[in-house]
């Protein structure tokens, strides 16, 4: 399919993805009170002088441009910051971790007449796109309007890689929207250039280089106390099919801790439910912190199905567990408990973070268990041998406190294209878009 096939069927099917909107909005999967958002309705205006536009899809890569964005602020004060993500969730989460005066809007849906209503509003000087969920419409129109753009710690996935290839024409005229493209590993760097990138740098993954996620002192320790000497553990961000195999591994540690509390982050919160249901078949207490329940001496699983805690629980424990590698999800980012003190273990499926997987491998930083055996045997260890915990903890904050250079890498390859916009005279805006 050519881009200008793509652009004619989004606007032919307009009716239909309104339609798909509205009952996504029905399902609570939009914002009610910005809505107008995805139909390229700004809710704020445009600041004066020159605008950034950052787009980063969900929850994990809003996230990586944290450390990104504090550091423009810092450095960069005549420049405007606009961040869009595609999910409520991440929305959320920004609202409270974004700087003062940076702009959060839902990213339109991807139909030419939404998407220039937005660039007509917003006219960003420079567009960074994080990682790899391309919107051909968006991209082209960037495109075409001459807006420089810069691919920021992007993943090519295998899965991703072999099926662009399958639309070369498709990929090389997206890629080449970019002047730059920032891949996180060397790997990622391959198949951008095999897949038609031009300029391809290979800083290394932002997501490493974020400041130790947050946790608010009052509840670190009304936690700390309820749980008092208590052995634990966390598994966190972990996908469907992980908690049978966490409640498994929980029956059999219980054998030699009778008291261990087993703490578990699901990567969903909404799925808390299901998952009590799984917990309390394994016949240990279930405490869930969505319903403000107290943590007792009873309670074998603290169930954290809220949003934006994942620190404080980091900050409970010495063991993490990382979700999304005992199904083929590819895993969860390992460096976030390992900054935060945790010793990891991981399953089988860390392909989405093979490259620190290695070094923290290496280090003597983690473990792999791909059973609720192997998990129980992991755990039970660590949790018996202080020595053998401390010297795991140690080594993998080494490898995490190593990663902050990486902002700096990535601002040696972004400096060039903020000093043109600095100075330069802001893009008029365009002709109206039709509705």
């Amino acid at each position: 399919m050519s881009i200008a096939v793509y652009r004619a069927l989004t606007w032919a099917t307009g009716p239909l993805i309104r339609r798909y909107l509205k009952r996504r909005l029905d399902a609570g999967r939009e914002d009610a009170t910005r809505f107008g958002e995805r139909f390229g309705d700004a809710s704020a205006p445009r600041p004066e002088g020159p605008l950034i536009w950052i787009h980063a899809s969900s929850v994990g890569e809003s996230l990586s441009m944290l450390s990104l964005i504090e550091r423009l602020r810092r450095e960069r004060r005549e420049i405007a910051i606009l961040m869009t993500s595609g999910t409520v969730s991440s929305a959320r989460i920004l609202e409270n971790r974004l700087p003062e005066g940076v702009i959060h809007q839902y990213i339109p849906v991807d139909r030419m007449s939404w998407v220039r209503r937005f660039l007509d509003h917003w006219r960003p000087d420079l567009v960074l796109w994080v990682e790899s969920e391309f919107w051909p419409g968006v991209l082209s129109e960037v495109k075409i309007r001459g807006i420089p753009a810069i691919l920021m710690n992007a993943r090519i996935s295998a899965r991703s890689w072999r099926g662009w290839r399958r639309a070369p024409w498709m990929i090389r005229h997206i890629l080449a929207t970019f002047d730059l493209c920032m891949a996180q590993t060397d790997l990622d760097a391959e198949r951008l250039r095999d897949l038609g990138a031009g300029s391809v740098a290979c800083p290394g993954n932002l997501k490493f280089a974020a400041e130790p996620l947050p946790a608010k002192p009052d509840a670190l320790t009304a936690l700390e106390t309820s749980i008092a000497a208590r052995p634990r553990w966390l598994a966190f961000s972990t996908h469907p099919g992980e908690e049978e195999t966490i409640a498994a591994a929980h029956r059999i540690l219980i054998r030699n801790l009778p008291d261990i509390l087993t703490m578990i982050v699901p990567r969903h919160p909404a799925r808390g439910t299901d998952i009590e249901k799984v917990l309390t078949a394994s016949g240990s207490a279930v405490t869930l912190r969505s319903r403000g329940e107290a943590l007792t001496r009873d309670t074998g699983y603290l169930l954290a199905d809220t949003m934006g805690e994942l620190g404080l629980f980091f900050r409970l424990t010495d063991i993490a567990f990382v979700g999304g590698s005992l199904v083929p999800h590819g895993g969860q980012n390992p460096i976030e408990p390992a900054r935060l003190g945790c010793a990891i273990v991981h399953g089988p499926h860390m392909e989405n973070f093979l490259a620190i997987e290695g070094e923290l491998k290496a280090a003597g930083a983690s473990s792999l268990a791909a059973t609720a055996e192997e998990i129980a045997r992991e755990v039970g260890t660590l949790l018996s041998n202080a020595g053998q915990l401390q010297r795991r903890v140690a080594a993998s904050r080494s490898i995490a406190d190593g990663k902050f250079s990486i902002l700096d890498a990535v601002f040696s390859h972004l400096d060039p294209a903020l000093n043109r916009i600095s100075s330069a005279q802001p893009i008029p805006a365009s002709r109206d878009a039709r509705a």
